[in-house]
């Protein structure tokens, strides 16, 4: 079986405190005006992270197919009490990313008035072909500081699903100190409030 287990050595290309694609520097509050005011529209290519306004990445038709596979799976084995949602908004201290994939506790109508948080993530995923850098960089990094508890990418590049855990929360320079990478041939274990509640197939989360 193709699982690498291993200790994160710290990010895996080169770092920076400021994401490539960075446009503006904004908190959550001024994020959420500009919204509001329409400067920005809801459907505009953008994300805050880490403070800054960041440009998305375009959907491929490969990024799209992995994103609708990954969302399916996970919705078929979840317990109750959770959902899955995708490329939508989650909001924590200083960003407001929208991952590919979320697993959120609760149910949809209780974020009517705000959009979920850190203590109600059970996963993320982010589908990563042209963004592998950048979800293996900032995205991590991001989430790690959050203290998001688990984060998948399927990196479509080398055919794998890799799952990082045990974050280090807000450090100096925050990351996942566990890492396991499963091979197209493996089955990746769905672990959600600390148990495991199923697996999917890592060929069943690639188009």
């Amino acid at each position: 079986m193709s699982v690498i287990t291993q200790p994160m050595p710290g990010v895996l290309e080169k770092s920076s405190d400021i994401p490539d694609m960075a446009i503006y520097r904004l908190t959550v509050d001024q994020y959420h005006q500009i919204i509001r005011a329409g400067i920005i529209g809801e459907d505009e290519p953008v994300e805050l992270l880490k403070g800054w306004l960041v440009r998305k990445m375009g959907k491929n038709p490969p990024r799209r197919v992995a994103t609708k596979l990954a969302r399916e799976a996970l919705e078929q084995i979840l317990p109750p009490g959770w959902y899955v949602d995708s490329q939508e908004p989650v909001t924590t201290e200083d960003s407001e990313p929208e991952p590919d994939v979320s697993v959120i506790k609760g149910h949809t109508r209780q974020y009517s008035d705000r959009h979920p948080g850190p203590q109600e993530i059970g996963m993320l995923v982010e589908v990563a072909e042209s963004t592998l850098v950048y979800d293996r960089d900032s995205k991590k990094r991001a989430y790690a500081e959050a203290h998001i508890p688990i984060y998948w990418i399927v990196n479509l590049i080398e055919s794998v699903v890799e799952v990082y855990t045990d974050p280090t929360g807000p450090s100096e320079r925050p990351d996942y100190r566990q890492v396991k990478v499963y091979a197209a041939t493996d089955e990746v274990p769905v672990v959600i409030d600390g148990r495991e509640v199923g697996r999917i197939a890592v060929r069943d989360l690639l188009p």
